[in-house]
């Protein structure tokens, strides 16, 4: 079983709206040898793969997939589904996928939906060897390769706060585009978009920022606002920090002026050497150190977003209880660490603690008089942190003053997206009744501990956070124009740029010709691609896009966008397409080209050939508008699609026409267009109907159209 080629499929395609991989497989000799004349074979999966149960298939019922490998299917069909099963084992959720033969016996296209295309590589490469295996009754240590694609999610995939982000703006229509292997994305297209860097925005100011992560200013600033904070100074050394615990009054707490999570924070310290002690402590952490007041109560982390609070989490202090035989060390990794919400991976809401790694911790246990390895007594408790697990869910429980306090912060600092770090012993009562101070604010908090709470329900901080960008309603698109054919796609996509930029609009053209941003040619090539398709729509100028798409881009690449405003489909002749991607048949060359109208928007436009008998039947598909177009308006479809209210654009005794029903508009005569006036090729005039429709369907004016196209000049080198 050989792969002879992979491809990622970026954008929309021949499977689905999502990006897959797809995979042509050459299964060989297997052909003849069905999974149930395999000895042995179902077994052997499943006692690897038990869980393929869950796996429906075409039966649509649980158990479907396995009840088919009984049965009897092929290698291509089982190397797609446990693809997809070890996807889903190492934490990258997939769902779809499909396994289809070509012409050539034994060789299959296996597609599965692909969120990374580094972890997709490697499930279907482990795919493959395990399915392999269980035909040769060979061992698969699954284990291993689990612990290996787990790894590979843990640092190639989103993580969990930008992921929480992402999924939300999908969810309002949203589209997104991953800027970099990190967690950089895009939200919306073009002159809309905004972008995010897990809790960061791009509305997130660096002054802020720089504020926030300096802990001395911001209780400054808090304070002269009437924020209650702890009363405090930043110290030079051991000495100068008993000196600030003597002025403020005991207990106080130490810590670095820019710590992060919780690292190198000592409370409750009551005497010399605890705060010299813990002065080292924050002094290894930090450029600064710290020594505020203690303020006695609970740990509070408030999310605020903007300028509303979204969530409210509170923290608790961990100890273990001796049993008289086990060291502090043991008991640590027996009553804390088997604890299913720690974990090292960036899903758990609280960390393990690694007491070797934790000066902090071994710090806390010292000053209570005991080490890592004590004995401790039957009964005896013994405190191993006291801040940093802030993961209880109290949302529903704060008070408004104190909801208002912490965005008044998050305002004075100048977030738009801030964590409020507050103590205070009951979180439903004002801050001043009780003695509570807000202690921190935090640029870029962590949203794990609100997404996945130890305790209570998890809130909507990714809808929170899309929301405060977008407004309601918005959806951060721009207009995108896809356009795909067998003839004239390139010349359409340059007339629809050159009157869109007529118009005012900042345009973005990526076509065979090249790449062109208003009318400066920026890339001098093949621009019928997704990459430069993403070049175009990252762009913040850009307010249309304009997208050529051939055929081998939607085979090889995905559509670069994910929905378009208008797709357009000049004509089909499937014959000029036989031979590439196995593609043998008009109906196979249909599905291809279908997907530019696949994606057109629900308040969208199709512009189609009427004189082409396969584009035509493209409108069903259509979830949009139709506007349709041809030379002779007498044909049986126009007037069909005319009479049902519909739109077209026509030819009038030589003249261009926009018809609506029984209303005509009539443009500039052909004769007047300029580069139709060495010779009016049929594929020529195609293009400039359907340029037109696509302009009328942007709603750019026919007083302007007619200027335009008595204005344009040829400039693509492909207009056949």
């Amino acid at each position: 079983m050989k792969f002879i080629k992979i491809l990622p499929l970026r954008g929309p395609n021949i499977w689905t709206y999502r990006p897959v991989l797809e995979a042509w497989l050459d299964i060989g000799v297997l052909e003849d040898s069905p999974s149930n004349t395999i000895p042995g074979f179902y077994e052997r999966l499943t006692a690897w793969l038990p869980s393929l149960v869950e796996h429906r298939c075409g039966i649509g019922e649980r158990g479907g997939f396995l009840q088919r490998v009984r049965e009897g299917t092929w290698p291509g069909h089982i190397l797609e589904h446990v693809t997809l099963e070890l996807q889903t084992l190492a934490g990258m959720q997939g769902g779809f996928g499909k396994a289809r033969s070509t012409g050539v016996r034994g060789v299959y296209k296996v597609a599965v939906r692909s969120r990374n295309e580094q972890v997709s590589r490697a499930a279907m490469q482990a795919a493959r060897d395990l399915v392999m295996a269980a035909i040769e009754d060979k061992p698969f240590d699954l284990p291993a390769t689990l612990t290996q694609l787990r790894e590979m999610v843990d640092s190639l995939c989103l993580g969990p706060s930008t992921a929480c982000i992402v999924e939300a703006a999908t969810e309002r229509g949203i589209p997104s585009i991953r800027l970099t292997d990190g967690n950089l994305v895009q939200l919306g297209y073009g002159a809309c978009q905004h972008r995010i860097w897990t809790a960061e925005t791009d509305q997130t100011g660096a002054i802020a920022e720089g504020i926030a992560s300096d802990k001395d200013l911001t209780k400054q600033l808090l304070q002269s606002c009437g924020v209650p904070v702890p009363e405090g100074r930043v110290v030079e050394n051991a000495a100068d920090a008993w000196d600030a615990a003597e002025d403020i009054g005991l207990p106080v707490v130490v810590k670095p002026s820019d710590g992060n999570h919780g690292r190198g924070v000592s409370t409750e310290l009551m005497t010399r050497e605890e705060v010299e002690a813990a002065f080292k402590l924050a002094d290894d952490e930090g450029s600064e150190v710290i020594v505020e007041r203690f303020v006695r109560g609970h740990e509070h982390r408030l999310l605020i977003i903007g300028g509303k609070l979204a969530a409210a989490a509170r923290g608790e202090s961990v100890a273990v209880v001796g049993d008289g035989n086990a060291t502090i060390r043991q008991l640590i990794d027996q009553q804390i660490n088997t604890d299913a919400r720690r974990g090292e991976a960036e899903e758990f809401p609280l960390d393990l603690i690694l007491i070797d790694q934790n000066p902090s911790v071994v710090f806390e246990i010292t000053r209570q008089g005991f080490t890592a390895d004590s004995i401790l007594p039957q009964g005896t408790q013994v405190v191993i942190q006291r801040n940093g697990n802030v993961a209880l869910d109290v949302t529903d429980l704060v008070h408004p003053e104190v909801a208002a306090m912490a965005a008044l912060a998050a305002r004075i600092v100048g977030l738009d997206v801030a964590g409020i770090d507050m103590v205070a012993e009951d979180i439903s009562k004002p801050l001043d009744k009780q003695r509570g101070a807000i202690v921190e604010v935090n640029a870029g908090p962590g949203l794990l501990m609100h997404l996945k709470p130890a305790e209570g329900a998890p809130r909507p901080v990714g809808k929170a956070i899309v929301d405060s960008l977008f407004v309601e309603g918005a959806t951060g698109r721009i207009p995108v124009v896809g356009i795909t054919g067998t003839h004239g796609a390139s010349l359409v996509a340059q007339i629809v740029a050159s009157l869109v930029h007529l118009s005012g609009k900042h345009v973005g053209l990526a076509c065979r010709d090249g790449l062109y941003l208003d009318q400066r040619q920026v890339e001098k090539r093949d621009c019928a691609t997704w990459a430069a398709a993403q070049k175009i729509l990252i762009n913040r100028m850009v307010e249309t896009a304009v997208i050529e798409n051939s055929l081998t881009t939607i085979l090889a690449e995905g559509l670069g966008y994910d929905r378009c405003q208008v797709g357009v489909v000049t004509n089909i002749e499937p014959e000029k397409h036989f031979g590439y991607y196995y593609l043998e048949t008009p109906e196979q060359v249909y599905n291809v080209l279908r997907t530019q109208v696949d994606v057109v928007l629900g308040d969208g436009v199709a512009v189609l050939n009427a004189a082409d008998p396969l584009v035509v039947q493209m409108a069903e598909l259509c979830d949009g508008e139709v506007i349709l177009f041809a030379q002779d308006a007498k044909l049986d479809v126009v007037e069909a699609h005319l009479q049902k209210g519909g739109r077209a654009v026509v030819l009038n005794d030589g003249r261009l026409a926009l018809v609506s029903g029984t209303h005509e508009v009539l443009l500039t005569k052909l004769a007047a267009v300029p580069f139709l006036r060495a010779s009016q090729k049929d594929t020529q005039v195609m293009a400039l109907l359907a340029a037109v429709a696509t302009a009328w369907a942007l709603g750019i004016s026919s007083e302007l159209m007619n200027v335009g196209i008595e204005a344009f000049e040829l400039k693509c080198t492909d207009v056949n």
